[in-house]
């Protein structure tokens, strides 16, 4: 993608759950991310592409993911294991230091966020379609947590309602090299515009 690609008027940022609990040491989710995310040099990239993207002009739309409260799913037909497992934990937890923003990521005058999303996708049972296009968005830049969870279904979900979509490839984790791979080689290319480098993004945005 050639750098008039990501213009202001129609592109957004949209920042995946920066939360403590998985950028931050301490975080109930950053053991089992850590490894991963310091090879990718994570935390530095994030940074670096939320900056490149605002000093562009471009909004950031926050994607968060539902913070725990107790009991949220006793009474649910359908969670999974997965699900239940965070929920047990409090993952996120509401008025919790783990379920604040990283204080690198803190929301700031005219960024938009998004109604908290249960699963990996940030567009289901959200607001985050109507809020895009009442911005008139087109384009979708996806960084944030996990890469093959809820960046891929949130950029799968992007796709299939019609927005062209950017992966960073190391400004995402995973908990296993794995995991991280198949996000990016496997699907990626099945449903992304574009997969790339936070250095070659940078490069885009100038």
């Amino acid at each position: 993608m050639s750098s008039n690609q990501y213009a202001r008027s129609d592109t957004a940022l949209l920042l995946v759950d920066p939360y403590n609990d998985f950028l931050s040491e301490g975080g109930k989710l950053w053991p089992p991310v850590k490894a991963v995310a310091e090879e990718q040099n994570l935390l530095p990239n994030m940074k670096s592409v939320v900056a490149a993207v605002r000093a562009a002009g471009i909004r950031v739309f926050y994607v968060p993911h539902h913070r725990a409260e107790p009991g949220d799913m006793d009474h649910w037909q359908c969670s999974t294991p997965y699900q239940r497992s965070a929920a047990q934990i409090l993952v996120f937890g509401k008025d919790t230091w783990g379920g604040e923003w990283h204080p690198d990521f803190v929301p700031q005058h005219g960024d938009v966020i998004a109604k908290e999303h249960w699963a990996s996708s940030g567009f289901a049972n959200t607001d985050l379609d109507i809020l895009l296009r009442q911005h008139a968005i087109r384009k979708v830049i996806v960084i944030g947590l996990l890469a093959n969870t809820c960046i891929e279904t949130t950029a799968k979900f992007a796709m299939e309602l019609g927005y062209q979509v950017t992966l960073v490839s190391d400004a995402t984790a995973a908990f296993s090299k794995e995991a991280l791979h198949a996000a990016h080689h496997i699907n990626g290319p099945t449903y992304a515009s574009a997969i790339l480098s936070t250095s070659a993004l940078l490069h885009a945005l100038t």
